[in-house]
């Protein structure tokens, strides 16, 4: 129901749930779309909400444009997946843009099978930095601990 939605302040679209209203905003040009996609990730399914997702991370607002990437990570938090084009999408941003949290979501809630050839090999990447990573600091925290016992004599 539109009149739930105010368009101007935002108040009511993050529990929009009627993809038509979302399209009619993006005819008009309301603000506040990428709050809408986020409320639309949550209540639609995915094959409905994708779209508008995808087109709200080209919307020209940064802070709009933020908010279609953070529905991108809800949409993998909710329905354990992303389209093929909300994959583009969040492959175009880039990990080092917008789309950094999605892309986390996406490799935390998507199985492992159902990511994308360049997503599986972040994931493996991201695992063998962590794990050296972790491996260099119990080896520093290792080092400290033998440095204090042998100051302390």
């Amino acid at each position: 129901m539109a009149s739930e939605y105010d368009w101007d302040s935002g108040e009511g679209l993050s529990r929009i749930d009627d993809p038509a209203a979302v399209d009619a905003a993006f005819e008009r040009g309301e603000r506040h779309l990428g709050t809408a996609v986020v409320g639309l990730a949550f209540t639609c399914p995915l094959a409905e909400s994708s779209p508008r997702i995808v087109r709200a991370t080209g919307l020209p607002d940064p802070t709009e444009r933020q908010f279609a990437f953070t529905a991108a990570g809800v949409a993998a938090r909710v329905h354990g997946a992303l389209t093929p084009e909300l994959y583009a999408a969040l492959r175009a941003e880039g990990s080092s843009g917008f789309a950094e949290t999605a892309i986390d979501d996406a490799l935390t809630f998507v199985p492992f099978r159902k990511l994308p050839p360049w997503l599986k090999r972040r994931w493996l990447l991201t695992g063998a930095r962590d794990t050296a990573q972790g491996w260099w600091l119990r080896a520093a925290d290792l080092a400290d601990r033998v440095w204090r016992t042998v100051r302390r004599g």
